[in-house]
Parts: structure tokens; sequence; C-alpha cells
């Protein structure tokens, strides 16, 4: 995570920042009427923007997408929960390019997000999904441990509100701004010194490896024990807050957010040449 932070001292990436947070907010505000859980989501069609931000400006576009979640929130949604929603968001930009540098540069990976190739516009789509969930999982989980929206309920509508506009919209959007970026030099991996932009590598690889399970392990568990698995199958996830099934969301997805934060120190940086 050494370019999260060292990206504050480029210009040209804290120039980036603004301009996503900015880009998001204002997607972001006009659809705060379209309700989904009062004061905590609504329809979002701005959720195209976060994997795309991500994916093109690296570490600026998860700060982007952070800041201008909390910005958007400002104008209906402000509260506790928007401390969970500013670090969900920022995941969901910094979870696709994070995983898609571990899909590798060399000859053998898929190389730069061009998405020129069936199997580039694939790994857009299993990226935008995992990021549409590793958003999902600390907010359902913070909303759940705090009691006010069952994990089950909120999980599940942030993935879909999330991942459809990131792979309906995203794909053509980034099909459009690459080149463009690419032109002008504003790929986040331009701006950045060498060894500041992580490699594939052995390292990254695991850290990859468990920031995925971390992120389906913690969805997938949180749903099961939500539901009460193990405890009766017919249990409703849905219901209200302090059921049966609270403690083990409390400790599968909070384990589960925990290897996420985690995983995302995990990486392979470049050695400096002498």
């Amino acid at each position: 995570m050494k370019d999260v932070f060292s990206m504050w001292k480029k210009t040209k990436m804290v120039v980036l920042v603004a301009l996503c947070a900015g880009l998001y907010a204002a997607l972001l505000i006009p659809f705060k009427g379209f309700v989904l859980i009062p004061g905590i989501t609504e329809f979002r069609p701005a959720s195209a923007l976060p994997v795309v931000m991500g994916l093109l400006f690296g570490p600026a576009g998860a700060w982007g997408s952070a800041i201008g979640n909390l910005i958007g929130d400002f104008f209906g949604s402000l509260g506790i929960g928007s401390l969970f929603g500013f670090v969900g968001n920022f995941m969901f930009a910094y979870v696709p390019y994070k995983l898609w540098i571990n899909f590798g540069k060399s000859s053998e990976g898929i190389g730069e997000p061009d998405l020129k190739s069936g199997k580039k516009i694939l790994a857009y789509v299993v990226v935008s999904i995992l990021g549409a969930a590793a958003c999902a999982l600390p907010i359902a989980w913070g909303l759940d441990l705090l009691g006010m929206v069952p994990f089950a309920a909120l999980g599940s509508i942030i993935t879909l509100n999330n991942s459809i506009p990131s792979i309906l919209l995203g794909i053509p959007i980034m099909l459009i701004l690459y080149p463009r970026i690419k032109k002008w030099d504003l790929l986040w991996t331009d701006i950045m010194d060498e060894d500041e932009i992580p490699v594939a590598g052995r390292l990254s690889r695991i850290g990859a490896t468990v920031m995925t399970v971390s992120v389906l392990g913690g969805m997938i568990g949180g749903f099961l024990a939500a539901f009460g698995v193990g405890q009766g199958l017919l249990y409703s996830g849905f219901g209200a807050g302090g059921d049966v099934g609270s403690l083990g969301v409390t400790l599968v997805a909070g384990v589960g957010t925990a290897g996420l934060i985690v995983s995302s120190f995990i990486q392979t940086m470049p050695k400096k040449s002498s």
C-alpha cells in the first residue's frame, strides 16, 4: 500500500483525486432521491466510476472514490455509516487495480486494462464484481454491528447496486477513456515513480489471494451466518438486528473485513536501481 500514501507527493495525482471525487459526487447527488434503504443507500448509476477510476488512476481513483462518496453523503445520508462507506468505496476502486496488477505484467499476463480482448473484458468483469463485494463487506458488516441494517439485506443490495453499473456502464466508459488517458500520460503508472508502483510477484500474488479469499469468504460466510446456517436453515437473515445470526455475522464478516485490509499491505515493490 506504499503507493496509496506516496501518491500525495505527486501534484498530478492530487489533482486526479480532486477530479475523481468531484465527478463521483456530482453523479451521486442527483440520485439521492431514489432511495433503496432510507438514510443508507440509493440507486447509484455513479457506481460505474470507481472501478474505472481505480484502473486508470490507481490510488488517486481509490481516494477519489472514498472522498466523493463522503461528499455525496452530505446530501442525505451522512451518519456513522459514512465511516464504513469511506472504507468501502475506497476498496471499491482499490481492489480492482490491486488485483489487475497481479494478473501479471509479464508476457504471460494480460497487461494494461485497455479491454481490447475477450480475456481482458472477462478480467474486468471479475475485478468489478470483487470490487463491488469489497465495498459491500465493510459497510454491511459495520452497519450490522451497529444494529442499523441486517448484513444480508445491505450486503446483497450494495453488491448488486455496484456491480451492475460497473459492468454495463463501466466497460463502454473504459473503452472510451482509456486511449485518451493513455495519450495524455495520465495513467497512474505514468505519473508515479517506478519504485512506487507495485509489481506482479510472489508476495503480491499472496496478497491478491488473501484479498480475494477475504472478500468472498467474508461475504459468503456473512450471508450464511445471517441466515442461521448451523442454527436452522429456515432462519431469515433479513430479520431485525440482534437475532441469532448476528454474532456469526460479526465474527465471520469481521474476519473477512480484517483480511481485506491486511491483504492491502501485502505487495511486491520493485528494487531501487543502485
